[in-house]
């Protein structure tokens, strides 16, 4: 199937056996009977598996082009499973540019459990070799990162990664499948936060993981079930549900965050804007090649370069709704400095250029004449 097929049909049983339902059924139960002890149809307790969140993890894979999908409570949730696969002494290699729930548990939980962390510049994937040693496990990346839209070259590190036999994680959430599938690269873990693009609507809270190898993956199901940070049936529902109209969308994220980033450059009270699609980005041409389009995320500061000036514009915003997350049908703005990124040290997250005055902007698939007039109001 090709992708826009896969997004509908995917992984997934066409009618339920049950009564011929077209969509997965919610099974809202949390167990399941027994003929005999250990005789069920494939299903014990909900939190070993759910047949709502077992299509979803199929719909998930497939769009990945992986073997296996795992679905959890939330991205930091997934995230927080691919870390129990280490242990103390361990060490693993990341972007300094990371979303800073990312940060927040790195530092804030596993580096007291004895885990290190190197955050490094990536912008060039030789950067990553002067890290490497016997204790090196992982190299856990973004791209694009949040918020500042850098590209990492994901087959570069890939190969990188298996030269020195290490796992490769890349948070595909700010991308998606649609644009790019890093398993295809190299990568042997696909992380997302599902509660963004995926679900599309901004009303659920959800993570997923996505691997081909059976050993891996049956270590990640037993961490899932162990941990038990799984998400319910009825958000398996409406992630699945969302994802049947994610070409749709993510067409359109696209189209309507070009035209913004190209309107925010030329405005007189914009510094600098960060977005892949312009020639002059660092890596715009690693992002032409492992990416279908540019994608909906911008990232900009103002010209006065001040708290202030950006507290300013945010507030002003009418179309633009100010909160935290992103990826939903609706645009949003959001301050990084104040807001997702307020976990990082503001000496460590300057050094990145998550400055006082960025604000970052999730494009939705408003029209975009709208969107435009709305930035042209709140900037002056």
């Amino acid at each position: 199937m090709k992708f826009n097929t896969k997004t509908i049909h995917g992984g997934q049983e066409n009618i339920d056996p049950a009564y011929g339902a077209v969509m997965p059924p919610i099974y809202q139960t949390s167990t399941y009977s027994q003929s005999t002890p250990g005789g069920h149809k494939g299903y014990e307790y909900s939190r070993s598996a759910n047949p709502t969140r077992t299509a979803l993890e199929k719909s998930i894979a497939s769009i990945e082009n992986g073997n296996f999908g795992f679905a959890f409570g939330s991205g930091l949730a997934a995230i927080d499973a691919v870390l129990k696969l280490f242990k103390p002494g361990d060490e693993i290699i990341t972007t300094k540019d990371l979303y800073g729930g990312s940060y927040r548990l790195f530092t804030g939980i596993f580096e007291d459990f004895g885990v290190k962390f190197h955050f490094i510049e990536m912008n060039q994937a030789e950067n990553i070799k002067g890290y490497l040693n016997e204790n090196t496990k992982l190299i856990w990346i973004e791209t694009p990162t949040n918020p500042m839209m850098n590209i990492i070259d994901i087959k570069a590190v890939a190969k990188i990664a298996k030269a020195n036999n290490l796992l490769l994680a890349v948070d595909n959430t700010f991308a998606t499948p649609y644009l790019q599938q890093p398993l295809e690269l190299g990568a042997d873990i696909v992380m997302h936060s599902a509660t963004k693009y995926l679900g599309g609507h901004s009303d659920v809270v959800m993570g997923s993981l996505v691997v081909n190898d059976k050993q891996l993956a049956d270590r990640i199901y037993f961490i899932q079930k162990a941990s038990g940070a799984i998400c319910g049936p009825q958000d398996s529902f409406l992630v699945l549900r969302g994802i049947k109209t994610l070409h749709l969308r993510i067409q359109r994220h696209c189209e309507n965050g070009a035209a913004i980033a190209k309107f925010l450059k030329t405005h007189p009270n914009v510094g600098k804007v960060y977005w892949p699609g312009f020639e002059d980005h660092p890596n715009h041409e690693i992002a032409k090649k492992q990416m279908k389009d540019f994608g909906g995320m911008i990232s900009f500061t103002t010209k006065e370069n001040t708290l202030e000036s950006a507290t300013k514009i945010v507030e002003k915003l009418k179309v633009f709704t100010l909160a935290e997350s992103l990826g939903g049908v609706e645009s949003l703005a959001g301050h990084p400095a104040s807001m997702t990124h307020a976990s990082i040290p503001k000496e460590e997250r300057e050094k990145t250029g998550v400055v006082d005055s960025l604000i970052r902007l999730s494009v939705g698939i408003e029209e975009e004449e709208d969107l435009i007039q709305d930035l042209k109001q709140a900037l002056g």
